[in-house]
């Protein structure tokens, strides 16, 4: 049996399908997956657009980025040992919730990175890293540019066609309006360039406006 085994781990390393770890592939592998999930980690800290940014997540990046690179390590080292990490790993479950889709996206890049680290790619992995980062940041920055506002303006019935011919030069869209018996109550949201508060001050200049608040938002 054993020598079975001999000849077909042979075979392997003679077609490159099995690596033989040293001391110095091993602190490669490592530090280039460290590399890739630092890279990552200012990314996501500099730039993270959502309600509540997590220092614990943004520190799982680097941690799932060297860990799955010392699995790839282990597994491209020992083919048997390979068939049971992965009969092992198939029954681990993760039950935490993640709130933001984009984590999601960060988290497999973060995988991505410590596979290609892992394997010997070292090329692939920070290349890879950075051109997914920079292609983030482009993305992050055209649509940053774009600001959401959302208007809620309340006014007497008598004011509603001011109001509406006012709202219509702003381009906005209707979101909810609510009539009472002598007021109404109109919620819309806006896009702008920047924070023109011209729109705020030309609503309440009205007659028969009560009150105008202009809200930004980040629309996840």
């Amino acid at each position: 049996m054993n020598h079975v085994v001999n000849e077909i781990r042979l075979s392997l390393e003679q077609a490159n399908l099995i690596t033989r770890l040293t001391p110095s592939h091993i602190i490669t592998c490592l530090l280039t997956a460290l590399t890739c999930g630092t890279i990552i980690y200012f990314v996501y800290r500099l730039f993270y657009k959502g309600a509540v940014y997590s220092e614990s997540f943004n520190l799982l990046n680097v941690i799932t980025c060297m860990t799955t690179a010392f699995i790839i390590m282990t597994i491209s080292q020992n083919l048997i040992l390979s068939l049971g990490m992965v009969g092992a790993l198939s029954i681990v479950r993760f039950r935490a919730a993640v709130k933001d889709p984009l984590d999601i996206g960060f988290l497999f890049l973060a995988i991505a990175a410590g596979l290609t680290s892992g394997a010997g790619l070292y090329p692939l992995a920070v290349i890879g890293t950075l051109l997914i980062c920079a292609v983030y940041l482009i993305y992050s920055l055209l649509s940053g540019s774009v600001k959401r506002f959302v208007c809620i303006v309340k006014y007497d019935i008598s004011a509603r066609e001011d109001v509406f011919k006012m709202l219509e030069t702003y381009k906005v869209k209707l979101k909810s309006s609510i009539s009472h018996k002598d007021y109404a109550e109109v919620t819309v949201t806006a896009k702008v360039r920047k924070m023109d508060i011209s729109m705020q001050e030309k609503l309440e200049a009205l007659e028969g406006v009560r009150s105008v608040v202009l809200m930004e938002y980040v629309s996840d």
